[in-house]
């Protein structure tokens, strides 16, 4: 479902905008520090109540103002609103009422962003592709969070018994738990990275063709071996260390080019192309399981792709039928494709352009 429209109050440097963004194609652009990327930030901040570009939320309340809030109407039942302020407190509405979890506003607007910085996805450590398979997992699996969200709890009363020595038949008792828990989350994740596979596989070979790139699960612990006994005969190691060093929140997507980490063989240029490629097929995934679409947030689309790899980048974005927005400096790199709308951002002012 498309964003219809877009209002922002007291948000970072914009002090009032109302945006109408058509359905596929939107370009913004303006100058460093004009307030373009401000506008991806608000679509982000409405699905996931937080930044993807600071952790001190309270920063992004236009300066001398006690909050910002931000409203999106999608279709014509779905309105969306969020307001923060100064002293951290949160109000969020679905059609005026109060979700019961924040978790109800990423259900109803599924973001896939893309940015300069969006290369930790295959740099960083686990976490983030942790993350990425449980965005998939999240959106395809109704019960996905329910069992996610339990598990977590568990993990954390479990390093919790360790820290304090706690006896060892105590800790078994949540032992059992946790584990029937990690296999059952470790079974959805599973099963959607190999969902995942199918439409991966075509879009990774527009961007990188002769290029083999091979894409596997890691459940966290030795798949030949049951999480019972893994908990069990680690016991020992992880109550010296104070947490638990194998389950479920050690999973991992590995990406190999024969055999080898793709960091370790792909150009920046090309690592790239491969997230692009990671964060489309996720879109495309939810598209054909749920004929749910998600919002592309493509921040910088310039940066480290020459005319070429742009040109293909956003081909293949236009082909997914989603609703996309494109921030770049310099709307003339971007001259090669048909945008439906054009936004100009200038001292928090935006602008609709001619398109």
């Amino acid at each position: 479902m498309a964003i219809q429209q877009l209002s922002l109050t007291h948000f970072r440097n914009i002090k009032a905008a109302d945006i109408r963004p058509a359905g596929g194609l939107n370009l913004i652009h303006g100058a460093n520090g004009s307030g373009k990327t401000s506008v991806l930030e608000a679509i982000w901040f409405l699905s996931l109540g937080r930044s993807f570009r600071s952790h001190q939320s309270q920063r992004v309340i236009q300066y001398e103002q006690e909050a910002f809030t931000l409203f999106a109407r999608m279709g014509d039942e779905e309105r969306l609103g969020f307001r923060r302020n100064r002293q951290g407190e949160v109000e969020a509405r679905i059609n005026g009422e109060r979700p019961e979890k924040l978790a109800q506003l990423a259900k109803l607007l599924p973001l896939q962003l893309i940015t300069p910085e969006s290369f930790a996805l295959l740099l960083d450590g686990p976490k983030a592709r942790r993350e990425y398979i449980d965005w998939g997992a999240f959106h395809s699996d109704p019960q996905f969070h329910l069992i996610w969200a339990r598990c977590r709890r568990l993990l954390k009363q479990r390093n919790q018994l360790l820290r304090s020595q706690a006896d060892d038949r105590q800790i078994a008792i949540w032992d059992k738990q946790l584990a029937h828990y990690s296999n059952e989350l470790t079974l959805r994740r599973r099963a959607w990275v190999d969902s995942l596979n199918g439409v991966l596989k075509g879009i990774i070979g527009t961007f990188l063709p002769n290029v083999p790139v091979r894409v596997s699960f890691s459940q966290g612990w030795d798949s030949k071996t049951p999480i019972e006994q893994i908990l069990e005969s680690q016991l020992h190691r992880d109550k010296q260390l104070g947490y638990t060093v194998s389950g479920p929140h050690k999973a991992d997507l590995r990406l190999r080019v024969n055999n080898i980490p793709v960091q370790d063989v792909l150009s920046r240029g090309q690592l790239k192309l491969l997230v692009c490629a990671l964060k489309i097929a996720q879109g495309v995934l939810l598209s054909e399981q749920h004929q749910k679409q998600c919002i592309y947030l493509v921040d910088d689309l310039a940066s480290e792709l020459d005319s070429e790899k742009r040109t293909q980048l956003l081909s293949q974005l236009e082909q997914t039928g989603s609703q996309v927005f494109v921030t770049a400096i310099d709307p003339e790199q971007l001259a090669m494709m048909s945008w439906q709308r054009v936004f100009h951002v200038e001292h928090g002012q935006v602008t609709t352009k001619d398109s």
